[in-house]
């Protein structure tokens, strides 16, 4: 008779949601179907080495299952990052501390995220593309250093001065942090997902291939349309409105 127990609820409870994230990896970068041969394996693995005891079987997959462990891990390093940080940001006690304390500077920081709102509103209506990037968990000095360092306060002029069509800064992103405009004509990974929509354009594909190697929240204004759309963990929202942006901005920041 086979026992069934809480440690095998608990057993069954931590593989499925390591497929789960197994999974998200595979959507989100576009090979979906890997994971169904991975999970393909996994089936093979279990019925022939742990059900039917099919010991030649088993080690055979064995051996595959650990080299290709082993290539998944360098073929997906990128994303693999993403997802860690995706599950460390879900973890942390920001939004439980704040039920015991008021944080000092929340009413600066809401200010400095309308400053942002108001910015891209304005770039949107004239149509000024732009490219926008909060620091969170990860520190982005690397990316800093590629750019111009003006270390100034987040200002709504300064802002639309920098992404002007004919400003020398406007070519490339801004990344603000700690309430502060730490560098501007940043260059940013572009991302080579192949299911981005072709209308995207370049701010775009580098926003979000941000968003995949960092937990930074980046914005973008669309030169062509006026668009506004937001990118963060790998994701990427499109034609945002104002209340959205700084819906989006207050819960996030």
């Amino acid at each position: 008779m086979i026992e069934f127990g809480i440690k095998d609820i608990v057993d069954i409870l931590i593989v499925a949601v390591m497929l789960y994230y197994l999974y998200r990896l595979m959507k989100s970068s576009g090979t979906l179907s890997l994971f169904y041969g991975v999970l393909a394996f996994i089936v093979i693995w279990v019925v022939a080495y742990e059900l039917f005891d099919l010991r030649l079987t088993g080690t055979i997959v064995d051996k595959f299952m650990s080299i290709g462990l082993i290539v998944l891990v360098i073929l997906f390093q990128d994303q693999i990052k993403r997802v860690l940080i995706d599950i460390g940001a879900r973890g942390n006690l920001k939004h439980f501390m704040r039920l015991f304390k008021h944080n000092k500077g929340e009413d600066s920081n809401h200010a400095d995220i309308m400053a942002v709102v108001y910015a891209c509103m304005s770039m949107s209506k004239s149509k000024t593309g732009a490219l926008i990037v909060f620091q969170r968990k990860v520190p982005l000095a690397d990316y800093e250093k590629t750019g111009d360092i003006i270390d100034a306060d987040v200002n709504v002029r300064l802002i639309e001065n920098i992404f002007f069509k004919n400003s020398p800064l406007h070519d490339g992103a801004m990344i603000i942090a700690g309430n502060r405009i730490k560098s501007v004509g940043c260059i940013l990974p572009v991302s080579h997902d192949m299911n981005i929509p072709k209308s995207l354009g370049l701010r775009h594909r580098a926003a979000l291939g941000m968003s995949q190697q960092t937990d930074a929240l980046c914005i973008i204004v669309s030169e062509e349309t006026g668009n506004i759309s937001v990118a963060q963990m790998g994701k990427i929202k499109v034609k945002i409105t104002a209340p959205e942006l700084e819906h989006i901005l207050s819960a996030e920041l």
